[in-house]
């Protein structure tokens, strides 16, 4: 049995150690916010955390103290050996921090993702670049992460970075299992929803499902819909956006249309978009006129000789 005057006392210990963390973690948040020396009060402060983080009660403190907005300014491209350890450090405080809920809620709703994006894209020390692939994969399966990752280009990145030579095993599990998760993303991307909506925005993109035959296979006939409403759209684009990649994709998707609808060039010609397409052809981006004489050749000489023309 403990007598009671000890455990008073273990209890007094435990709620002083709290208290020091949590007035550790105000005095880190505010050397942040307006640091004590111009050039040691940042990267100190940053470090400190990078090891504090470690301990779930920090990472409530840190929350609860509004810290992690102060964190992702400093996730940004670095050239310096100092700025390199100050972007790692940097990095490896929002991985630990990945592993709490509410600190991932407030990184959704932040530019985290698409600095971190930046960053990997253009960093060769593997550490920063591992420590970046590492977070990534663990917020991949939260909220929305895997679709905004797919929608900043992650895969292509990923594959870019797959083909360097890095000596970190770990680094290369993590890209193939963030590759195979993203795969999944993409896979639940393709969906007609998500299509309808992004040409109803009028916001085309080369997103996956353009290119997925899949997709066109499942959903040829929600085409049909209110009276051929998207084909509607897309034949406005052609003849309303001054986007080369709006055009592109909008000729690409009328060339699909023609490619796995049963009456597609039929119906594409009767909706009068012959003439809008063809006007593209002479259009001085490259990517609008490719696609543009692909809907062209798919329309007069249907699918199976037009991919032929393309190979």
């Amino acid at each position: 049995m403990i007598a009671n005057g000890e455990e008073l006392r273990s209890k007094n210990k435990l709620t002083t150690i709290d208290d020091v963390l949590n007035g550790l973690v105000e005095w880190l948040c505010a050397q942040l916010k307006k640091p004590s020396h111009p050039t040691h009060g940042i990267p100190t402060a940053v470090s400190c955390l990078a090891t504090l983080l470690k301990e779930p009660i920090v990472r409530s403190s840190f929350v609860k103290a509004d810290g992690v907005k102060l964190l992702i300014p400093l996730i940004s491209p670095a050239s310096t050996q100092q700025s390199i350890q100050l972007l790692y450090e940097s990095c490896l405080s929002i991985w630990l921090l990945s592993y709490y809920e509410p600190a991932v809620e407030y990184l959704a709703t932040s530019r985290t993702l698409p600095r971190l994006v930046e960053v990997v894209k253009g960093s060769t020390k593997e550490k920063v670049v591992r420590v970046i692939i590492l977070t990534l994969k663990n917020l991949l399966s939260k909220g929305t992460f895997g679709a905004q990752m797919v929608d900043l280009g992650l895969p292509q990145v990923v594959q870019s970075l797959k083909a360097q030579a890095w000596s970190d095993e770990d680094l290369l599990e993590a890209l193939n299992q963030l590759e195979e998760g993203m795969k999944d993303n993409i896979k639940k991307l393709s969906s007609f929803d998500k299509y309808k909506q992004e040409i109803l925005l009028g916001h085309l993109d080369w997103s996956p499902m353009h290119k997925d035959p899949i997709f066109w296979r499942e959903n040829i006939s929600n085409f049909e819909d209110n009276d051929f409403q998207i084909l509607r759209v897309l034949i406005t684009i052609l003849e309303t956006s001054s986007d080369p990649k709006a055009l592109a994709v909008a000729c690409y998707d009328l060339s699909q249309f023609i490619q796995y609808h049963p009456a597609g060039r039929i119906i594409v010609t009767d909706l009068k978009a012959k003439e809008r397409v063809m006007k593209l052809m002479n259009h001085e981006n490259v990517e609008v006129t490719k696609n543009a004489l692909l809907c062209i050749q798919r329309l007069f000489l249907g699918a199976k000789y037009a991919s032929f023309l393309q190979a």
